[in-house]
């Protein structure tokens, strides 16, 4: 098993969002120094909480600092751009990694991002838009042939090449055909995990749900393998989770429970998801009321949290209901106080990380 990062990331309104980038750059400079293997960084254009739209020039940034994390958009919403530009910005991105670079992609889930680009999620068009919009770029990155490219959500030309001028399609990734892809899904036989599956992409699955849950996830993955001849590779597949390890299980309980899992929880998760309608993914039972969806509820059902005895038990328990999978990716919030998140993520390396070496 390997370690990584999925960061959205999370910041109360009002936070000073300068100072929030550079906490979020120095977090990932940590982990590269820790080894981490890799960081998916989430875009949004309308929360104000998970405050960057712009994960490819956070990891740009990042590409600097750090020296041997792997970073990756977590994800790369579709419907948000034209396929032409995103083509150019995440070629130029994985150019610029030089294997470094993975490109998470998404049809996105933020309602007010789907405000701001004109979709109606009750109608699926942006999961149909994001597919399309992902296959035209593979398409033009291996075959940039000239001419008009048209769809109901875009419209685009590469013109005829003119080598006295250098004018032509020019910009491909580093890695070719692409970088390594990845797909993250939530719901129950998640369709983006389908899809993960029959095109052997990255599949991820996010930190929302209960253990028994995350089997229908491997499900759809290897159902989606199943349909075009690919066996599905678990090693492939990351699992996002609350984490936080302290020395003691009853001080990673009350640090969380004090700290910012509770307070994102409370004042940014739960909201959402009622607003969204989507407060039963975390559910362990799909009649229980929603005001036992508590922090306390997840921190005994959901989250990954204890001494590093007691977190490499839970996370051997999710390894054997699931059936196995090749990464952990623990989910990222503000690291406040600092030392005892930076304890944290260092107990997971050093101490818990070991414990599971057996795993294959």
């Amino acid at each position: 098993m390997e370690l990584g990062y999925f960061t959205m990331p999370l910041h109360p309104p009002g936070s000073n969002i300068a100072q929030t980038l550079e906490d979020d750059i120095e977090q990932l400079v940590v982990l590269d120094e820790l080894g981490y293997s890799e960081a998916w960084i989430g875009e949004h254009f309308t929360s104000v909480w998970e405050n960057i739209p712009a994960p490819d020039l956070f990891i740009a940034n990042a590409l600097g600092r750090t020296k041997n994390i792997r970073l990756g958009t977590g994800v790369t919403c579709m419907p948000n751009h034209n396929p032409f530009m995103i083509a150019h910005r995440i070629a130029q991105l994985d150019q610029m990694a030089q294997g470094r670079f993975m490109w998470g992609v998404g049809s996105g889930g933020f309602v007010g991002d789907f405000t701001v680009f004109g979709f109606d999620p009750e109608s699926g068009e942006h999961r149909g838009m994001a597919r399309d919009s992902v296959e035209t770029i593979l398409k033009i990155w291996n075959n940039p042939e000239p001419g008009v490219y048209e769809h109901k959500f875009w419209r685009f030309e590469i013109p005829e090449p003119v080598e006295d001028v250098g004018l032509a399609f020019h910009m491909k990734p580093y890695r070719m055909p692409h970088p390594p892809i990845g797909v993250a899904g939530v719901s129950p036989k998640s369709e983006t995990l389908y899809l993960a599956g029959e095109r052997g992409w990255i599949p991820m699955s996010i930190n929302l749900v209960p253990v028994h849950q995350l089997a229908t996830h491997w499900d759809a993955v290897s159902e989606g393998a199943a349909r075009t001849g690919r066996i599905a590779d678990r090693s492939t597949w990351r699992i996002a989770r609350e984490v936080y390890v302290a020395e003691t299980t009853e001080q990673a309980r009350e640090d969380m429970l004090q700290g910012v899992f509770a307070r994102d929880f409370n004042r940014y998760f739960k909201p959402l998801l009622s607003h969204m309608g989507q407060l039963g993914l975390m559910k362990n039972d799909p009649d229980m009321p929603d005001e036992e969806v508590t922090a306390e509820y997840l921190l005994d059902n959901i989250w990954v949290v204890g001494s590093p005895d007691e977190v490499a038990d839970i996370l051997r328990y999710i390894y054997e209901q699931v059936g196995g999978f090749g990464v952990l990716l623990a989910m990222g919030h503000e690291w406040q106080p600092k030392d005892k998140w930076t304890r944290s993520m260092t107990l997971l390396m050093e101490e818990v990380l070991p414990k599971l070496a057996d795993l294959d």
